[in-house]
């Protein structure tokens, strides 16, 4: 899939930006029509340990899917944001 990455006040590491990948490609399994993906990574300045933000927006003809997730690392942050988007991409299929 297509992804374009975005690190809002920080520089993600080529490692992070690699789990991003892997992990957004597996949605490709779920519906064959997706076109393309935004994913926005926000490092937010509260007190709260959960400071990490993921915005995960995925394109599929006549549709777009988003979902936005806060933890305590980017990757734990990844794997909800795409487990929603999954739910969200069979939701889609059924109908």
């Amino acid at each position: 899939m297509k992804l374009q990455i975005s690190s809002l006040k920080f520089d993600a590491d080529e490692k992070l930006l690699d789990y991003i990948q892997k992990k957004t490609d597996k949605l490709e399994t779920f519906h064959d029509k997706i076109i393309d993906g935004e994913v926005s990574l926000k490092l937010n300045k509260n007190e709260m340990r959960e400071n990490k933000t993921v915005d995960l927006k995925v394109r599929i003809p006549g549709a777009s899917l988003f979902a936005s997730e806060q933890k305590a690392s980017f990757e734990a942050a990844t794997e909800e944001a795409v487990e929603s988007i999954r739910r969200q991409l069979r939701k889609q299929k059924g109908k």
